[in-house]
């Protein structure tokens, strides 16, 4: 799961944010176009885009490790 990447997006792509399968940011790309807008409307687009990432690592997450464990439930693993 390290080596996994995934891309949150908002705003139509103009902020993209990478994670991997820690749950680790690994960049934040803001379009320039979107600098000229006000602080709060972009600091809600980077919120937006880490929270999809995040959301995609554990749907992934769960999909590669229902596989491993031939679709049983482990409590108090998700």
């Amino acid at each position: 799961l390290e080596s996994m990447e995934v891309e949150g997006e908002s705003g139509g792509g103009m902020v993209k944010v990478t994670m991997n399968g820690k749950k680790q940011v690994i960049s934040v790309s803001v379009n320039q176009e979107i600098l000229s807008e006000d602080k709060e409307m972009l600091e809600d687009l980077i919120l937006v885009a880490t929270n999809q990432a995040l959301d995609k690592v554990d749907t992934i997450s769960k999909d590669k490790l229902g596989s491993l464990t031939g679709g049983m439930s482990i409590p108090g693993l998700f």
